[in-house]
């Protein structure tokens, strides 16, 4: 399938979409910061990133922008407990937009559709 890598400070969050995912068949990495993040996505090739809008000291936000300039062709899916940031412009660069939840089939979702729309 696909390597996916998560970004979320919430230590259960990580743990539980690596599992559905994996389970999904994906390779999944995970990173705690943007700065794991850029370290990961430095060394490693990933197919899509999931990203929390807020990380603890950091602005999720700001490492998409940082994506989208140095890798405009890596897809990323914001995925937040925060619904009010989707009229943001800003959150417009991203490919996918979810609300969390502990249900993860709106996620699995807009992973198929985003990856089926990196494949065309």
């Amino acid at each position: 399938m696909a390597r996916i890598l998560v970004v979320d400070d919430e230590e259960s969050i990580r743990l539980l979409y690596g599992e559905e995912l994996a389970e999904e068949g994906h390779e999944v990495a995970t990173a705690a910061s943007a700065a794991e993040a850029v370290e990961l996505l430095a060394g490693d090739a990933y197919d899509l990133v999931v990203l929390d809008i807020k990380l603890k000291n950091e602005s999720g936000l700001d490492l998409l922008q940082q994506i989208v300039k140095e890798r405009h062709e890596m897809p990323v899916i914001l995925c937040t407990a925060y619904s009010c940031y989707k009229d943001d412009f800003s959150t417009w660069l991203a490919d996918g937009y979810v609300v969390k939840s502990s249900d993860l089939t709106e996620l699995k979702d807009e992973i198929k559709r985003v990856l089926a729309r990196k494949s065309r």
